[in-house]
């Protein structure tokens, strides 16, 4: 048997054993990572629950019971789900009572690719869940997160006798002058992809940890593998969120919030990460400008995913905000 021969069959056994190590190594991860959220569930207390109206089935965890304060209703990011709250959650009071929703296509909420998926038809599907929940009976406090946040400020344009106050943490679907840096290289990746290959569905393992990498302001080691675990969820539903980013960014879509910011009347509270590199903190400002009941929160050394990297800054802002808010309704029904 010559050398070359020998050589090949040392690394196709070496390719072989680095594919095993690979595969149990992922797996592990992904067991570990499945037991942190299910403990971390057990330490918030949040029961996950479904409800099903024609057909579509919405998954929501939800803790706490309806009482005289407004009830929480939270929306995640972009192909994540409602586990990406728990980090925050766990500093608020167990008596608030308190939904998580999956959005449209994420988590456990029924995937439809035939169905549209923009900013103003997610919002209408929030409003089949809201009433569906019973929340219309009295006015919510509504969360959202990236894509969360243009569909809550949609949302509360949409239906502003739901609303009776609304926080956005770096949310999508403003015309911000200065064009962020993943949107920069999304390109790039878009235009150095052969014309018949989509770049969204072909996206490798080292552009995928570039992506990320983009999203935090320090991507350690940790936090990178905890939002690798976020977003494996997406990877046996890939079509769909293709469907979904190009709905939530086409023309009709893009803009929503920037084109329904000016009809928002609830009390908001705009929240950003200083260092943010997906959508860029100069749209608080132009929030703020257009909101007239509203307050801005900056927070240093943070990117795009707050609730990873300043769970605990978040969700002391989001309760002193909320107790704001509702003393201040109290106060209005005593005078």
């Amino acid at each position: 048997m010559d050398y070359n021969m020998v050589r090949m069959i040392i690394h196709g056994a070496l390719a072989i054993l680095i594919n095993v190590f690979v595969s149990k190594y992922n797996r592990l991860l992904s067991l570990i990572f499945r037991i942190m959220i299910w403990s971390k569930h057990l330490k918030t207390g949040v029961k996950v629950k479904y409800l099903d109206k024609e057909g579509y089935r919405f998954s929501y965890f939800t803790r706490g019971e309806p009482g005289c304060q407004p009830s929480v209703l939270m929306l995640h990011g972009f192909s994540l789900n409602k586990d990406m709250w728990l980090n925050i959650i766990q500093d608020f009071p167990k008596d608030l009572h308190l939904i998580c929703l999956d959005l449209p296509g994420h988590g456990g909420t029924t995937c439809l690719l035939a169905e549209s998926h923009t900013a103003d038809a997610q919002a209408k599907r929030l409003h089949q869940f809201v009433e569906c929940a019973g929340l219309n009976h009295k006015p919510f406090h509504l969360v959202g997160m990236s894509t969360g946040g243009m569909v809550a400020g949609v949302y509360a344009a949409l239906y502003p006798s739901h609303v009776s106050s609304l926080a956005l943490l770096c949310p999508a679907g403003l015309k911000i002058p200065k064009q962020s840096e993943l949107f920069v290289w999304l390109q790039k990746l878009v235009f150095s992809k052969e014309p018949a290959d989509n770049a969204l569905v072909s996206v490798t393992e080292q552009e995928t940890e570039n992506i990320i990498k983009l999203c935090l302001y320090q991507p350690s080691f940790l936090k990178m593998q905890f939002l690798k675990r976020y977003l494996a969820d997406r990877r046996p539903h890939k079509m769909f969120f293709v469907m979904c980013f190009l709905d939530l960014t086409s023309t009709e879509s893009k803009y929503s919030l920037h084109d329904n910011m000016k009809k928002i009347k609830a009390p908001t509270q705009i929240i950003w990460g200083k260092e943010d590199k997906v959508f860029d903190s100069l749209g608080a400002e132009i929030l703020a400008a257009a909101i007239p009941n509203s307050q801005v929160h900056r927070l240093e050394k943070c990117g795009h995913f707050i609730a990873l990297e300043r769970p605990r800054t978040s969700a002391r802002l989001l309760l002193e905000f909320y107790k704001s808010v509702c003393d201040s309704a109290k106060h209005k029904k005593v005078a």
